[in-house]
């Protein structure tokens, strides 16, 4: 009889972290929009964060340069080019090149999680980019806060 027995040298040999995202702040983009970055890729060729709406906060209109993967953990959302609500425990894909904004509704805030991909690139009403997010923006945004409050960042945020 022939057993197979299955090691973890690979396993040992993965860098992993983790933290309590508790003890980030949510660091506010605008007025009832806030987030939380949990990581950066390699280059800032994307991010994972917590995006935290308060209930009528909308998102402009927006295209992205490359996949968006959204889980809705908390509230609901509407998404205003399909009058689609999303709720708790909906996942959505969006592929590059996606157009779309949307709303928090209710009366709860709206936590999603996202992975963003390339950039989000936000429209004016010809199409032209007016002003985009990447990860290089949101890791400014997040160590500009976290300097304007005196917090230490935590190091797997800090470089590219």
């Amino acid at each position: 009889m022939t057993t197979t027995t299955t090691t973890t040298t690979t396993m040992a040999a993965q860098t992993t972290f983790g933290f309590d995202t508790n003890l980030i702040g949510w660091v506010p983009l605008a007025a009832g929009l806030s987030f939380k970055p949990l990581t950066f890729f390699p280059g800032d060729t994307g991010y994972q964060l917590l995006l935290r709406l308060e209930p009528g906060t909308i998102i402009p209109r927006h295209r992205h340069t490359g996949e968006v993967h959204a889980f809705n953990i908390e509230g609901s959302r509407r998404i205003l080019t399909t009058d689609e609500v999303v709720g708790p425990g909906t996942y959505i894909h969006e592929p590059v090149g996606n157009t779309d904004t949307w709303q928090a509704v209710g009366e709860d805030v709206c936590i999603v999680h996202i992975e963003a991909n390339g950039r989000v690139e936000y429209l004016d009403d010809d199409d032209n980019v007016v002003r985009h997010t990447s990860a290089t923006t949101a890791r400014a945004d997040y160590l500009a806060w976290c300097d304007e409050h005196h917090v230490t960042p935590h190091p797997a945020l800090v470089s590219p």
